[in-house]
């Protein structure tokens, strides 16, 4: 599976953005589907995970009331909307597959796409 993050961009404190990942080259609707972030010097940690037919969603706690994953098994793609952004949100963002976990581990995720930045401006 590819897959190819899109949607990135500066935004103001309060703003908000809308992610995509598209997915290619496999069954998309196999897939759980999860995003990640990266800041500067920090590791890369989980934001949220969507299960296969996009019924459940967690998400860290960080971010949980302010951002909502979606799917679209028909389009192959994977949906962040981000509200209520804050500076602390500046990070690289990435989508990840995982075949069988429903996960917040990254670990779990075979398939990764390439990042989109987000830089969230106070």
């Amino acid at each position: 599976v590819q897959l190819q993050a899109s949607g990135g961009g500066l935004v103001q404190a309060g703003g908000s953005l809308r992610l995509s990942c598209a997915a290619s080259g496999g069954t998309f609707g196999n897939y759980y589907m999860g995003w990640f972030r990266q800041a500067p010097g920090k590791e890369r940690e989980f934001v949220g995970s969507i299960s296969r037919g996009g019924g459940s969603t967690y998400y860290a706690d960080s971010v949980k009331g302010r951002f909502t994953m979606s799917r679209d098994n028909a389009k192959n793609t994977v949906y962040l909307q981000m509200n209520s952004l804050k500076p602390e949100d500046t990070a690289v963002y990435y989508c990840a597959a995982s075949r069988d976990y429903y996960s917040d581990s990254r670990i779990q995720y075979e398939y990764w796409g390439q990042g989109t930045l987000v830089t969230v401006s106070s």
